[in-house]
């Protein structure tokens, strides 16, 4: 490495505590749902056909963002080995890279999304009415999609550079522009014409496309490296496999997951329409604790991953156990807190004595549930950073399909439980799985799983 890169690398590689690098990732994970909120808050003034429509739409758009997640999920993994590495000359490569494979999925999904829209939104039984305003929707957020595969992998490859405050304040940015846009289309604000669902699909798509070019120039900004254009078209295959390894396993644990989601609410709706709609109260107040949860995992695969790459093997093993204790902590005091007011969370939902007499004894059990969630996933995002993605990724698919899924029926249907034997099931899941993923983290043979080689190491070093 010459005098110049090692310039540059130590200006891009700042030392980052975890309370420094997922407060912002916990804001900007918070508000990309609060744009969906808003989206059907601001639409529930025109019809509830209108939020049905967009509701039905975005359960399809959702699983797509799924499938192209994986591209994200391995650049960041990869971008952070490497800073930790310094290896400073192949950051614009891989970057290019990681952007454009999830371009290229993003737009095959996106003419997918398009050209199948009437058979999958078939599938939700919807009657003519529902149906044309949920294909207008469809036509626009889909053929869209595009845009947030590339969104998508812009703000991994940032925030594995540290800079988590700078994609949060684009996606405030984001917010601010797509309620703007919503005040315009829906209620035609300054003159506009009032295009209602097609309206909200305009205005998510334009804060999307603003959002990217500003994430674009904050890339070329935080790498310090140049992105050549070629690099968009001639992939270097080393870095693309290297993305592929991390990304395709972790992206098949967040689908098997959502697969299961689908499975366990069939399971639910045999139960009635009251259990329903207590896991949905339930569920919607605990989910800041479970964004919480999502966020520390993130932020400590961003520091395992630059340990990992500077070949720091030994601090990232035992720093896993401090932020590991640290993010239990933060998860309890965070349980504690939505606990406390758990009864009159659910009144704002609901006056029905049911509901809330069952809905708050389920949020009491949470204090055994996210402590689970939090300490699974921090352990499957540091196994992933170190490069060790398969295994988290075979124990989760076999455990929900093989162990977890028979048990929430068993409890909740065939032994009469209901939710309360679910959400057993859920905590015997959470804790299960973490705990063979603590056996692999003590075991340490995710040492040899590196991106980097050693060859690459000590040419960094020189």
């Amino acid at each position: 490495m010459d005098e110049k890169e090692r310039k540059v690398s130590n200006s891009m590689i700042r030392d980052i505590s975890l309370f420094a690098i997922t407060w912002p990732i916990f804001i900007e994970s918070g508000l990309q749902m609060f744009m969906r909120i808003t989206d059907t808050f601001m639409l529930s003034r025109v019809s509830d056909e209108a939020v049905a429509a967009v509701g039905v739409a975005n359960q399809i758009i959702q699983i797509a963002m799924l499938i192209f997640n994986f591209a994200a999920i391995g650049s960041a993994v990869v971008v952070s080995q490497y800073l930790g590495a310094r290896k400073v000359g192949e950051l614009g490569r891989l970057a290019a890279s990681s952007i454009s494979v999830n371009f290229l999925f993003g737009a095959v999904i996106s003419v997918l999304v398009v050209s199948l829209s009437g058979p999958l939104l078939n599938v939700f039984g919807l009657d003519d009415s529902l149906f044309r305003l949920a294909r207008s929707y469809l036509y626009i957020a889909g053929g869209t999609l595009f845009i947030q595969a590339i969104l998508t992998a812009l703000a991994a490859i940032i925030q594995s550079y540290g800079y988590t405050r700078q994609t949060m304040m684009v996606t405030i940015g984001m917010n601010v522009l797509n309620i703007i846009g919503n005040c315009m289309f829906i209620y035609g604000l300054f003159g506009f014409p009032k295009l209602g669902v097609t309206g909200v699909a305009i205005s998510t798509a334009v804060s999307q496309c603003i959002g990217l070019i500003i994430n674009f120039i904050l890339l070329r900004k935080v790498s310090g490296v140049p992105i050549l254009w070629r690099y968009f078209v001639r992939w270097q295959k080393d870095l693309v496999r290297k993305v592929l390894r991390i990304g395709i396993p972790s992206s098949a644990v967040t689908l098997s997951y959502s697969a299961s989601q689908f499975v366990i609410l069939a399971f639910i709706a045999t139960l009635g329409a009251q259990m329903m709609t207590t896991k949905v109260y339930t569920q919607n107040i605990m989910f800041i604790v479970m964004i919480l949860a999502a966020s520390l995992g993130r932020g400590v695969q961003i520091i395992v991953g630059r340990r990992i790459g500077a070949g720091e093997k030994e601090l990232a093993y035992r720093e896993v156990f401090v932020n590991l204790r640290r993010s239990l902590l933060i998860t309890l005091a965070g349980v504690c807190i939505l606990v406390l007011v758990r009864v009159p969370l659910l009144e704002l939902f609901t006056n029905d004595p049911t509901i809330i007499s069952l809905g708050a004894a389920l949020l009491l059990l949470s204090f055994l549930l996210e402590p689970g969630r939090n300490f699974n996933i921090i352990l499957e995002k540091s196994l992933q950073a170190a490069g060790d993605a398969r295994f988290p990724m075979i124990v989760s698919v076999a455990i929900t399909w093989l162990f977890s899924l028979p048990l929430t029926y068993f409890l909740g249907i065939h032994m009469g439980y209901g939710l309360v034997g679910m959400w057993s099931a859920f905590i015997v899941d959470e804790w299960l799985r973490g705990l063979i993923l603590f056996v692999r983290w003590r075991s340490r043979a995710w040492e040899s799983k590196s991106l980097v080689q050693r060859s690459d190491k000590r040419e960094a070093a020189m």
